[in-house]
């Protein structure tokens, strides 16, 4: 099949609602030979577990790959979705249930999920993991892993772009003459292809803004007057003109725009930014100052009644309010002129899919847009919200990267960090509560089947028992990132938190206020703080907590509007202090106050701005005119009593991914000694910032807090990470994971994650080099408790993962042997390291 004809069959079977013919066909061509012996529409077979949410299911056909693996395809037919959440794991479990059970297959399948009445659908490919090892005769066996099945998907139908599908399916359409591996067919549903793809699109089009502004700020006096006066940057304006719309795409996939006065939220068009252009809602002379500033600034930036009706575009439009849809450092957006060409947006009017184009919305349009945040366990082939932080990194310069010590955290790190945290958390909050089912309750109380079979999982009898007590743990939690760059670990803990609060709601008093959307508002508004040096960081984290409240909510009268993040999400060195007054309780008291008011009070929306001025005055009478942020200050609340934290001051948990520069090679002297006069124990002139990190986040921590980072793990072995080893042990380190080299394929720098508790040495720290492959599980907490080993007579020396026959093999050699600095011979540089330029490309240069 050429390629035009595999696009046709693409665009054919995923461009409208499902139809078994059409997908029968699609797999006989995708696959290229399939069994298709015993189709049996399983309408009796589906375990009443199930019913709620499978109507029923059919084998379509088995594929047995190359490599003699096995695959089963399926078609589901579902019930209505009440709750998209619990859906996507029951759907999953189900897959599970039916290899388990039914299935030629014991580990793969290819299924299409769809509901008769739904014009959309999803193409998903679901794995069982499983692992090699040897038994005790010496033979290889294969053991299941325990943890629920894997699933990844397209989003197909009517209302989607099949412009990814196409990219990664049609390759293996065209090959008619090998038939395709079950690698191969994972390799299509590779999340990370579109992604870096989508990537490389964002970033020019960024360039492309900035250009555009800065030769408008070079022609026009007013604005250039007015940029300067407001100091607005042209790169950050492009910036933000991006991020409100990558927001109103994730939005406009809700069906929230565009809805006839007196019809329902969700019915709107899931294409109106391009109905603007068209002019469809309104004529224009220019698309961005005349449509996007009044969308932008009066439409969602405005509370217009219970309506939301915006006359300018006759139709109903959200108020979402917040710091996203207010002009960059308070422009004068209504009496500026920002004639932006509009051929920035589009200059293709022909198609939707905009395939032709290179504008804004030309780009945009041809991608899917999922508003669910990716899991380890469910995966879209999407532009979904973390994007949103890789796009930070990819912004960035090459230089700019290394300089700011920016580096993206992948997201299987992310939440195993985050887990880890939550576990350590409250197992010191819950003496009453075996850790074993605390881990339980964090890694697998959400899933609703037994993973090897129908029944229903039981949850600990401890976890039931006590779950209002642990709720209210979860709730009162005060978690902090001070290094939080695009969000990853802040958007991490809030989903682990969300996600626990909502297993424990059957065993608490029905309340209908216990839904996803309000314990995502509560953990914004009590519970996660983050701080940056950088302000773009800062926007694009706030940003993605903004998203995270839309994300499965499908009931608009639930959505209040955006919470203001200007004093939760703050842009500042986290590494300073400022002398100030902490007695000034009476200030304290009202900027607490002020701050809540401006954040979460959506009744005194003229009133923010004074508000506003108020906090900063009162901020500075504080630090006695000083403005460098300063946690004690900024986040006061924190670190004061209240009745749900009595005695505690300071954050349960601090985490993160701290920058990696080296403090000699920071731009400026009055900079490093600036860090050098806050009085670090752990500074070192030929240090590492990362390592101020590590002690300024066991500082704000609370009395047993936890800490948990990944960094650079050179601390481990080098002279200046003698003072951070020391530092270590005057506290409670637990886990200490040294990632290998092979773990990360785009890592540049070595690797650990470290957890360690403020409160005093147990001597209990557990270590772990962890590397791929080795046949071992996927899971890293698994890995983890399974080879770990217990670190003792450690001391500031160099720090070496073993176990004990090993470090007694090391200290044998070492006492043998005469270590090179004692040879009598001149070293004056050695090799040097660290020329990444000249042995890593990027995908362009690839």
């Amino acid at each position: 099949m050429n390629e035009q004809e595999a696009k046709k069959l693409v665009e054919e079977t995923f461009k409208n609602s499902f139809s078994k013919e059409r997908f029968t066909f699609f797999v006989k061509n995708f696959l290229n030979e399939i069994d298709q012996d015993e189709l049996v529409l399983f309408d009796a077979s589906v375990p009443d577990s199930y019913q709620e949410y499978v109507k029923s299911y059919e084998r379509i056909g088995r594929y047995t790959d190359p490599e003699e693996e096995i695959l089963d395809v399926l078609s589901v037919n579902l019930r209505k979705e009440t709750s998209p959440v619990r859906a996507r794991t029951m759907q999953r479990n189900f897959i599970r249930w039916y290899l388990k059970n039914v299935g030629y297959s014991k580990y793969n399948a290819l299924v299409a999920f769809y509901h008769e009445d739904v014009e959309d659908w999803r193409f998903s490919y679901v794995k069982k993991d499983y692992i090699s090892e040897k038994d005790q005769t010496g033979k290889i066996k294969t053991r299941e892993e325990l943890t629920p099945a894997k699933r990844f998907s397209f989003l197909v139908g009517k209302n989607e772009p099949s412009h990814t599908a196409q990219n990664q399916i049609v390759p293996i359409l065209r090959n008619d003459k090998d038939n395709p591996t079950i690698s191969d067919i994972e390799t299509a549903f590779n999340v990370e292809t579109v992604t870096s793809e989508f990537f490389g699109k964002y970033r020019d089009l960024s360039l492309n803004l900035k250009e555009a502004l800065d030769e408008i700020v070079k022609k026009d006096h007013k604005i250039k007057v007015d940029f300067k006066d407001k100091e607005i940057r042209t790169d950050d304006f492009a910036k933000k003109v991006l991020s409100q719309i990558v927001f109103l795409y994730f939005l406009q996939k809700k069906g929230w725009f565009g809805i006839p006065k007196g019809q329902d939220w969700g019915s709107g068009s899931k294409s109106f930014l391009r109905e603007l252009f068209k002019k469809e809602h309104g004529n224009y002379q220019n698309f961005f100052n005349d449509i996007l500033e009044p969308l932008f600034y009066e439409a969602l930036g405005r509370d217009r009644g219970k309506e939301d009706y915006y006359s300018r575009f006759e139709c109903r439009i959200p108020f979402l309010n917040g710091g996203l849809f207010e002009p960059v450092n308070d422009y004068n957006w209504v009496n500026t002129d920002i004639l932006l060409p509009d051929k920035i947006f589009s200059n293709d009017n022909q198609t939707v899919e905009g395939d032709k184009g290179d504008g804004v919305l030309d780009i945009f349009d041809r991608y899917n847009f999922t508003v669910k945040e990716d899991e380890p366990l469910e995966r879209e082939v999407a532009v979904d919200p973390e994007m949103l932080g890789k796009v930070f990194e990819n912004l960035l310069e090459a230089k700019d990267r290394k300089s700011k010590g920016t580096y993206y955290t992948p997201r299987e790190i992310v939440h195993y960090m985050c887990q880890e945290t939550l576990i350590n958390y409250l197992e010191t909050e819950l003496d009453s509560i075996s850790s074993d089912d605390i881990e339980k309750l964090i890694k697998y109380g959400d899933s609703v089947f037994e993973n090897l079979n129908s029944k229903k999982i039981s949850l600990p009898s401890s976890i039931e028992q006590n779950a209002e007590k642990i709720d209210q743990k979860l709730a009162s939690v005060r978690i902090c990132d001070p290094a939080v760059g695009s969000g990853a670990f802040v958007v991490g803990m809030m989903t682990e938190v969300v996600r626990v609060r909502n297993t424990l709601t059957p065993y608490l008093q029905l309340d209908p206020e216990r839904i996803p959307y309000n314990f995502k508002r509560d953990a914004i508004r009590d519970s996660l703080y983050g701080v940056d040096i950088d302000s773009s960081a800062v926007e694009i984290a706030r940003l993605r907590l903004w998203l995270s409240l839309i994300v499965d909510e499908q009931d608009r009268s639930r959505i209040r509007p955006l919470p203001n993040l200007d004093y939760k999400i703050i842009q500042g060195d986290s590494l300073l202090k400022v002398e100030k007054n902490l007695f000034n309780w009476n200030e304290f008291k009202e900027l607490e106050e002020l701050k809540f008011l401006v954040g979460f009070d959506e009744t005194i929306i003229n009133e923010k701005p004074d508000y506003k001025e108020q906090i900063e005055k009162i901020i500075l009478e504080i630090t006695n005119q000083h403005k460098e942020f300063d946690f004690e200050v900024y986040f006061s609340e924190v670190f004061h009593d209240t009745p749900t934290r009595k005695g505690k001051k300071g954050f349960d948990i601090v985490i993160g991914n701290p920058p990696y520069v080296q403090l000699q090679k920071m731009k400026g002297e009055p900079v490093r000694k600036k860090y050098q006069e806050q009085g670090y124990e752990t500074y070192e002139s030929t240090g590492d910032i990362y390592c101020l990190f590590y002690e300024k986040g066991i500082d704000i921590a609370c009395n047993k807090g936890v800490l948990c980072y990944i960094s650079s793990n050179k601390w481990m072995r080098t002279g200046y990470g003698k003072k951070l080893r020391e530092f270590f042990l005057k506290n409670n380190p637990k886990n200490l994971i040294d990632l290998g080299p092979d773990i990360f394929k785009t890592a540049t720098v070595d690797t650990n994650i470290m957890i360690v508790q403020k409160s005093l040495n147990l001597f209990s720290l557990k270590g772990l080099t962890l590397t791929a492959g080795n046949n071992s599980s996927t899971d890293i907490s698994d890995r983890v408790r399974r080879n770990s080993v217990k670190l003792s007579h450690l001391t500031g020396e160099p720090w070496f993962i073993g176990s004990e026959t090993e470090v007694k093999l090391k200290q044998k050699i070492e006492s043998i042997g005469k270590p090179l600095k004692e040879w009598d011979i001149t070293i004056n540089r050695g090799i040097l390291t660290g020329y990444n330029k000249a042995f890593i490309v990027d995908n362009e240069t690839k």
